[in-house]
């Protein structure tokens, strides 16, 4: 006589405890990544500043008809994020909001992965998924830029027409206007419409943009 002895063993999952797990890995991953290349991460940073300050630069400018890269050297882009606190906050909630979308992006896949493939539409198991979220991550990241470097002109746009300058050159001749910038060798000022460009320490007194 043959005696089978069928055992089923269940186990509970406990998903709250695996849900939790892997969001302490991934913050635990975060902070390993972040201390064994915080040089390579700030370097990444202050480039995209620098980035981030010559299209910001470019848009302002253009504006009022300069091209700023004709009047700027590399030593002017190197310190427009310093130069501008603006920029340099930019960059540094830019960072922060890319860190939150990606843990939010892992929280929902985790805790509410229905949810997750409705709001994907079921993409993310594709085999081409990858690539379809690194083409909408740069188109939205180029929309990003775009309205942000907008947004930008806009407020320098507002804080050029109440601020004032005054020019004294060596001659002792005067000349007021709105102040829209300067660069190391170069100043910009707007006189009754007209755009003057100021050489800062030269024989030439100014010439305008039309």
């Amino acid at each position: 006589m043959e005696i089978v002895f069928d055992f089923k063993v269940t186990k509970k999952i406990d998903t709250n405890n695996l849900d939790n797990n892997m969001k302490e890995k991934f913050e635990n991953e975060v902070v390993r990544l972040f201390a064994k290349n915080y040089q390579m991460i700030l370097t990444l940073l202050y480039l995209f500043a620098i980035a981030t300050g010559m299209l910001f630069n470019a848009v302002m400018y253009g504006r009022y008809g300069i091209n700023i890269f004709d009047y700027s050297d590399i030593f002017d882009f190197l310190i427009a994020p310093f130069a501008d606190y603006r920029i340099l906050l930019f960059t540094i909630i830019s960072f922060f909001l890319t860190y939150v979308f990606v843990k939010f992006d892992l929280t929902i896949k985790t805790k509410y992965p229905k949810f997750y493939f409705i709001l994907n539409f079921g993409i993310h198991s594709e085999s081409w998924s990858f690539l379809y979220r690194c083409i909408c991550a740069t188109v939205a990241f180029v929309g990003y830029m775009y309205i942000s470097a907008i947004i930008y002109g806009n407020i320098s746009e507002r804080q050029v027409n109440t601020q004032y300058i005054n020019v004294r050159f060596v001659d002792n001749e005067k000349l007021s206007g709105n102040f829209i910038g300067k660069t190391k060798d170069i100043i910009f000022i707007r006189e009754n419409g007209k755009v003057k460009v100021i050489p800062i320490n030269s024989l030439v007194k100014e010439y305008e943009i039309k």
